[in-house]
């Protein structure tokens, strides 16, 4: 899913899982990182108990110094396979990922999405978010 669009596509490597695996360690060994993965039945049809991976989203908590000491949250790596888009399952994560950021005591949730993603921009408003800042990045 994370390779599943151009701007994906262009800075992921799928069939190179060891940079994957490593991060997932540290994400996992981190307690201010919750991974939340939306599974459905491989075959809907069938007694296999297999699923498959349809969805992602990635919160880390952040203890900060401004806002009078405030907790925020950062959701990231919000991610809907293809076939399961238009099923509210991007909204049942995001809302999972804001109760979650309240749960923790957060006082803001933030997110940031690439400019080209003029849907996912809908998509956020549509939640309650409000494109508030500039943001910047530097490659190392």
């Amino acid at each position: 899913m994370l390779a599943d669009d151009a701007l994906g596509a262009r800075r992921e490597t799928p069939d190179e899982l060891g940079p994957y695996e490593r991060a997932f360690t540290r994400i996992d060994g981190d307690p201010q990182q919750h991974l939340m993965v939306a599974e459905l039945p491989a075959d809907p049809d069938g007694d296999d108990a297999a699923v498959r991976t349809v969805g992602t989203l990635h919160l880390t908590i952040i203890p900060g110094l401004s806002r009078q000491g405030a907790t925020r949250s950062l959701i990231e790596a919000v991610r809907v396979h293809a076939d399961a888009r238009g099923t509210g399952l991007g909204t049942r994560l995001v809302e999972w990922a804001v109760e979650e950021s309240r749960r923790q005591g957060c006082s803001l949730v933030q997110l940031t999405s690439d400019v080209t993603r003029v849907d996912a921009h809908r998509f956020y408003e549509r939640l309650g978010f409000e494109a508030s800042h500039l943001g910047f990045k530097m490659a190392l």
